[in-house]
């Protein structure tokens, strides 16, 4: 653990025009515990504000900071502030988004799955999305299972196919390298009151209420982008703008919570 993934997803609605919010998701490698955080826009300064409030979120050191070549990323600013924070860096290769596919695959998964694809240019529509990544932070990392690649197998068919290892949390791998560390006479990844903290939170959040409160904040988010311009609207259920498969898919996610059966529980992420 401590090899973590960054990337930042634009949310700029069907036109990148203008200035809009973007938001910045930080995945550890290991482990899939999973950082979001809304910033006004991806200005160098905004950028890495952003990475000093994720980094303290994750249960262990931050060791390595992997990202794109964008120059929200590769910047001075924040070059300067890693190498302060003994912070390795380091990138993927221009234009081989496979180098970055943990954090990549959050950005479908998480991002665009629970705050959609709307345009937030405005202070009240990016503070929902911090809401709601304070929220799914809860949600992702110590209720919902992972998977995660384990090998790659042959049949007698000739096939490749992807084995993938047991559904475990997020919390739940952090205490397995955890423990791996210290019966190795190590220093283990997590210290006592990281600990201590972390099973309080888990016993005193009530899965079921989360997953409500999170449906309230999408509720708000889509009423604010009802009120839109309609420059900034898109028009296919794929953006997620109030067309006819985006009211279905807001009745079923509704529905979903009403009958208590809560699909970002599922093992859905690898």
């Amino acid at each position: 653990p401590g090899l973590a993934e960054a990337d930042t997803v634009a949310h700029c609605g069907p036109r990148a025009r203008g200035e809009f919010a973007r938001t910045l998701t930080m995945v550890d490698y290991a482990t899939n515990w999973t950082v979001s955080v809304t910033v006004r826009n991806n200005a160098k300064s905004n950028i890495r504000r952003a990475v000093d409030l994720a980094i303290p979120l994750f249960p262990f050191p931050v060791t390595c900071f992997d990202s794109d070549n964008g120059t929200e990323s590769v910047n001075d600013e924040l070059i300067d502030w890693l190498q302060h924070k003994d912070i390795e860096q380091t990138r993927s290769r221009p234009y081989r988004k496979d180098d970055q596919a943990t954090v990549e695959s959050r950005n479908n998964h998480v991002v665009r799955r629970f705050a959609f694809y709307w345009r937030y240019d405005t202070e009240e529509q990016r503070d929902l999305p911090d809401r709601l990544w304070a929220k799914t932070y809860l949600l992702l990392n110590l209720f919902t299972p992972t998977r995660k690649p384990a090998r790659i197998e042959q049949g007698r068919d000739g096939r490749r196919r992807t084995v993938y290892d047991r559904p475990r949390t997020p919390w739940a791998r952090v205490l397995e390298y955890d423990a791996a560390s210290r019966a190795d006479g190590g220093r283990g990844y997590v210290d006592d009151a990281t600990r201590t903290r972390i099973e309080n939170l888990i016993a005193s959040t009530n899965p079921a209420r989360l997953g409500r409160e999170i449906a309230a904040i999408q509720d708000e988010l889509e009423r604010l982008s009802a009120n839109a311009p309609k420059a900034w609207r898109a028009t296919g259920p794929g953006h997620g703008i109030l067309g006819k498969g985006d009211r279905t898919h807001a009745r079923r996610r509704r529905t979903r919570q009403q009958i208590g059966t809560q699909a970002p529980f599922r093992a859905h992420l690898q």
